[in-house]
């Protein structure tokens, strides 16, 4: 990776968790401040986004230490696993939060129920990101185990000559 594209992912993955802890303090001001009177259920709609914006930010920090590993050239090393993990772990969580933002919006859509059913096909497809990146776990997996065969390959090539 070059140092321009490393500097341009970090820059954005520092907004966005400026973006988040930002969005997060104005939550817990408006749980604090302003109570629910309406017909949404805003305090639990309030709560799911505090904990969302925490998924969030487990994944920015998570590939901010995957970009540093890639830079660093130690990425293929088992060291990363717990970092995607993490990564796939926060969509996963993510998925399950706006399952429930669908469910607390579903009793409010009973005139229109598609607009639930967009919204839960909205979260299947935020399974499927986690899947991707699973994909993409078992691809560093193999890549690892290659790296690894190659160092036994060459301490054996190096006792030989």
């Amino acid at each position: 990776m070059g140092k321009l594209t490393v500097g341009a992912l970090r820059a954005v993955l520092v907004v966005v968790l400026a973006g988040t802890v930002f969005v997060q303090a104005g939550m817990v001001w408006a749980l604090i401040a302003k109570p629910a009177d309406g017909s949404l259920p805003l305090t639990p709609l309030r709560v799911i986004v505090i904990v969302g914006m925490v998924s969030v930010q487990v994944a920015v920090v998570c590939v901010g230490r995957l970009v540093t590993m890639v830079r660093r050239g130690t990425v293929f090393s088992h060291a990363a696993f717990r970092y995607v993990d993490g990564v796939i772990g926060a969509i996963v969580s993510a998925a399950l939060l706006w399952f429930a933002v669908t469910a607390l919006n579903a009793p409010g859509q009973r005139d229109d129920p598609g607009v639930s059913v967009i919204m839960a096909g909205i979260g299947v497809a935020i399974l499927g990101v986690a899947l991707i990146v699973l994909v993409l776990r078992m691809l560093l997996a193999q890549a690892v185990a290659r790296d690894v065969e190659a160092a036994q390959m060459q301490a054996e090539l190096d006792e030989v000559i």
